[in-house]
């Protein structure tokens, strides 16, 4: 029969002289520790570091311990989702024997390669930008390439603002040209019908009663009145019937 607690007490002592800087015991009952797994360092001397706990089950190491992770620094969480699945890998491999150095040994190897993955991944960032901004550079100096879906759009948008242009000057020129045009006395009573009455009504207003001679203005008509002629004078008509 086999004498699990004493395997475990075995395996225990001999972990604690292995890694006597990063091992702590956490609890006895059940027996439950941290081991701290550092990779090597990588560029700018960053390295990854990770504290694993386990805990023994009753029946390990016939049954594989449990395991999580204690603390980290500089590990992504994708990364720490690969650990458990090389910790459950390991385990499945070495089930029946002791396997904590076993484990502990390939999260410190994976945590290394992590470090070279880490250094890949800057590199490519890096070069991504690099190519990016060549790019951007290219851009800026040769323009923008014209194809026919961008010409049609810009041509139609410059003929809405074309148009748009025209009818504003045509505006303008409208509104000048009205400015200009001035009325004569005779077209403005043509134009403007009130001017007919304003000054009966004006003197109605004020009191006074206003008596029209019809008979006076029957032969207005027959005359040849041209306002419009710069020589005309109303007085000199006055003047030939005297």
């Amino acid at each position: 029969m086999t004498d699990y607690a004493e395997e475990q007490r075995n395996e225990l002592e001999a972990i604690e002289s292995i890694y006597p800087d990063s091992f702590t015991v956490l609890s006895e009952v059940p027996t439950s520790f941290t081991i701290t797994v550092t990779s090597d360092a990588g560029e700018n001397d960053e390295t990854i570091e990770v504290t694993l706990q386990f805990t023994y089950v009753e029946k390990y190491p016939d049954e594989v311990p449990l395991w999580e992770i204690y603390s980290q620094e500089n590990l992504e969480d994708s990364d720490a989702e690969g650990i458990f699945t090389l910790l459950q890998q390991q385990a499945e491999e070495n089930l029946g024997m002791v396997m904590i150095f076993t484990l502990v040994t390939a999260v410190q190897d994976k945590l290394n390669e992590l470090v070279d993955e880490i250094k890949n991944r800057r590199e490519e960032e890096k070069r991504r930008k690099e190519e990016a901004a060549e790019e951007a550079e290219k851009v800026l100096f040769q323009g923008t390439v014209v194809t026919i879906e961008n010409f049609l759009s810009w041509k139609a948008k410059f003929e809405l603002e074309m148009a748009e242009l025209r009818r504003k000057r045509q505006k303008e020129e409208e509104q000048q040209q009205a400015g200009k045009i001035k009325l004569t006395g005779k077209k403005l009573f043509e134009t403007d019908h009130n001017l007919d009455t304003s000054d009966i009504q004006f003197l109605e207003d004020s009191g006074n009663s206003v008596e029209v001679d019809e008979s006076l203005f029957q032969d207005l008509e027959e005359l040849d009145l041209d306002e419009d002629d710069p020589d005309f004078d109303p007085l000199a008509l006055g003047s030939d019937e005297d």
